[in-house]
């Protein structure tokens, strides 16, 4: 392979990393700019290493004909040795939190920043650029009609005043249920007033969107039991 190609892969490599890169740490993720620029220059090398070979293992056979048995390159080895080994970064990604995972979309950007990667490597430039341009847009566009079309949960928080903790789970979980509202985590006050007969809890949910959180709030109010419904956010 020519220095100027092997130049230009790398270099392609960097500027197709960066780009994708760039939208993710615009969008302060897990991995950003330089993660996505290593993951597509260490997958543009491993390529360009399997072409070294194919090329090294051409030139042996046609200097020692008696070899060709003895003597095998294998494109794909290697590129499928990253594709898999690339889900450890992208594990790295990913968050647990509090019944919620955040990073799969980042994940999923390293994958196929590695997968672009490997094409920048092999010198398959077209394939290269249109899917670039493909994965930038779904990254940087899309995440606006998905937003805006898409049903996703709002998170809600809401504090209830009640008498009765254990009056106060039932109704609240049976009208939660029927509802489709997910609740993420509750908060028992520990420092309610002792004069006052009422006690309160901070319930935070995951509101389906096409229920308004007014409803919520008024629907719950006119449960026996429940004092006083406020929303916090």
């Amino acid at each position: 392979m020519l220095i100027h190609e092997v130049v230009l892969r790398i270099v392609l490599a960097v500027i197709v990393g960066g780009l994708i890169g760039y939208e993710r740490e615009f969008k302060n993720r897990p991995a950003g700019f330089r993660t996505h620029i290593l993951v597509c220059v260490g997958a543009a090398v491993i390529s360009m290493i399997q072409l070294y070979s194919v090329e090294e293992t051409t030139r042996l056979i046609l200097a020692h004909p008696q070899l060709q048995s003895a003597l095998k390159a294998d494109i794909g080895r290697l590129g499928a040795q990253v594709i898999s080994g690339i889900g450890f970064l992208g594990a790295g990604t990913i968050i647990h939190e509090k019944g919620s995972v955040k990073g799969l979309t980042t994940a999923a950007s390293l994958w196929v920043v590695a997968c672009i990667g490997l094409a920048v490597g092999l010198g398959y430039y077209t394939l290269t650029l249109l899917s670039t341009a493909a994965v930038f847009m779904v990254l940087a566009t899309l995440k606006r009609v998905e937003d805006k079309f898409m049903e996703k949960g709002n998170l809600v928080k809401i504090e209830l005043q009640y008498k009765d903790k254990k009056q106060l789970i039932n109704i609240v979980e049976g009208y939660f249920e029927t509802k489709n509202i997910k609740v993420q985590n509750i908060e028992f006050s520990l420092e309610d007033d002792e004069d006052s007969p009422y006690k309160t809890s901070l319930y935070t949910i995951v509101v389906p969107r096409y229920i308004k959180r007014s409803k919520i709030i008024q629907e719950l109010s006119v449960y026996e039991g429940v004092e006083k419904v406020n929303l916090i956010k």
